[in-house]
């Protein structure tokens, strides 16, 4: 078991299988105990969001815990203490640390000198908690998730990323459709296509061909905002239309991580017809993460 969920290949699949099956339990209501009882959890925004703050308040709450908002104006790091310090103070408070950031290294750097478990709640870099509520949404609709081809449609950028690194895990099929000089991680790549079919497609047709998970995410990311006139011109064909979903597969499923534009990444009548999952997809987040909190901060073996 790790000691922090930085992302996805931190967990071995036997243990990505297990917090499946506990979080399901979760969302079942079968799972009633409360192994964050007197324990605190600290939430460092970097970034702004409402779904990872939600789910990891709502999450720390129904697991018995205590959830403590750290903007930037509440923490130094916004006025340059060192990571390290925020981290060897703040473990001598809480007992665990969720982190939602840019840079990966200051994650990495973040656990290596906390005492506590660390969760990356993003970065840059990598989502991973955003691609194991996205798999268990699989699991949900779909079955297994090892069988399935999936999908990616759009920016290479830290959902994709995250997406390389389950394909790495579970050894799944993924085409991603970037175009050109929007790519995911190389370093991520390569290590994911040393053991699963992973492929960098120019045509969105290509990659959604017999496709049973169809993923994308907004163009400009946050931060990007400046950049949406270019974006909107090299990702133009890139939308997830009725026609695109054409191409997948009869059963498969439409997934975003939200927030989504409509008529810009996806149709209106993708995100909002009968394949959409984002609704349970956006619900999933809760569950995941509290089964990593469970396993990481509360000692449930998984």
């Amino acid at each position: 078991m790790p000691t922090d969920f930085l992302a996805i290949p931190d967990f071995t699949r036997e243990e990505l299988d297990g917090l499946f099956v506990l979080a399901e339990r979760m969302r079942s209501g079968e799972y009633t105990a409360k192994p964050l009882a007197g324990k605190s959890l600290a939430m460092i925004f970097m970034k702004s969001s409402t779904r990872t703050r939600v789910s990891f308040e709502v999450g720390t709450y129904q697991l018995g815990g205590h959830a403590l908002f750290l903007s930037p104006r509440d923490v130094q790091l916004g006025r340059g203490e060192p990571i390290a310090d925020t981290a060897r103070v703040l473990s001598r408070y809480v007992d665990g640390i969720m982190i939602r950031t840019f840079a990966h290294q200051d994650i990495e750097e973040l656990a290596k000198y906390a005492d506590v478990p660390v969760i990356n709640g993003l970065t840059d870099l990598l989502h991973p908690c955003q691609v194991l509520a996205d798999l268990l949404t699989v699991r949900q609709h779909l079955g297994s998730v090892t069988d399935k081809k999936y999908a990616w449609i759009g920016d290479g950028n830290n959902m994709a990323n995250s997406w390389i690194n389950a394909a790495y895990r579970f050894g799944f099929d993924l085409d991603l459709a970037c175009p050109e000089g929007y790519e995911p991680a190389d370093h991520l790549l390569a290590r994911a296509q040393k053991v699963a079919k992973v492929r960098v497609v120019r045509d969105p047709m290509e990659a959604a061909k017999g496709a049973h998970v169809i993923s994308t995410d907004v163009w400009a990311s946050m931060g990007q905002e400046q950049e949406q006139k270019d974006r909107e011109r090299a990702f133009a064909g890139f939308t997830v239309s009725p026609k695109l979903m054409g191409a997948a597969d009869k059963k498969a499923i439409f997934l975003h991580c939200l927030p989504a534009h409509r008529g810009e990444e996806v149709a209106a009548e993708v995100i909002d017809g009968p394949q959409s999952c984002v609704w349970d997809e956006a619900e999933n987040r809760l569950h995941i993460q509290k089964a990593i909190m469970a396993a990481l901060m509360g000692g449930e073996k998984v």
